[in-house]
């Protein structure tokens, strides 16, 4: 079943599974959206379809960029709101801890907070916005988001190449061990059944001797 769903993934359009990939990523990096888009699922879903140095370049482009692009708008939505996004219904529900914790660490490491923050569940979503807010320059948010998603996007990409081709092999053992212990529960039936076969055949044999 496993190795049935991933080739009806590889069958699908290239652009509409990268462009669904992207779109995915794109709105879990916009501050809001990201507890709602599976952009990290969906990454590790269709990374398994890139198990060629193409199909891994493009999805590897185009999540960078769309990573980077989901950034640049938190970041804007950070400098435009302010620390006032600390107090929304969306923040104060889902991620204060974490909007705490993204400020913190800017504040003790300024852009390298937003490259190591992309490997953070949560802390991801709402580090873009926390650095506008900071008042953290553009000109250093940018790269450092940039290299953040190559990174993120790069690692992500091969542990679902890597998971793909180990689930395949994983259900191809499974399969080939299924028919094994088949064949050995076949060949333990069919001895019981000629070992009673043979005794019952005997038994008549053994009941007239006796009688003579």
């Amino acid at each position: 079943m496993v190795t049935d769903i991933l080739n009806w993934l590889q069958s699908l359009p290239q652009p509409a599974l990268v462009g669904a990939t992207g779109l995915l990523v794109f709105l879990e990096c916009t501050i809001g959206l990201g507890f709602l888009a599976p952009g990290e699922s969906g990454l590790l879903v269709a990374a398994t379809t890139a198990h060629t140095v193409p199909r891994f370049l493009i999805l590897w482009g185009v999540v960078t960029v769309c990573a980077t692009l989901g950034d640049t708008i938190g970041f804007a939505i950070g400098r435009r709101w302010g620390p006032r996004l600390r107090e929304t219904k969306l923040i104060q529900n889902h991620g204060v801890d974490a909007w705490d914790r993204a400020t913190g660490i800017l504040h003790r490491r300024g852009a390298l907070a937003v490259f190591f923050a992309r490997f953070l569940p949560v802390i991801r979503t709402l580090m873009p916005a926390a650095a506008g807010t900071s008042g953290l320059p553009f000109r250093k948010f940018l790269p450092a988001s940039f290299a953040g998603a190559l990174s993120w996007s790069a690692l992500h990409i091969s542990i679902g190449v890597a998971l793909g081709e180990a689930a395949k092999k994983i259900e191809g053992a499974m399969s080939t061990g299924g028919f094994i212990i088949l064949a050995v529960l076949a060949a333990v039936g069919v001895f019981f059944f000629l070992r009673w076969r043979k005794k019952r055949a005997a038994t008549p044999k053994e009941e007239t001797d006796s009688t003579v």
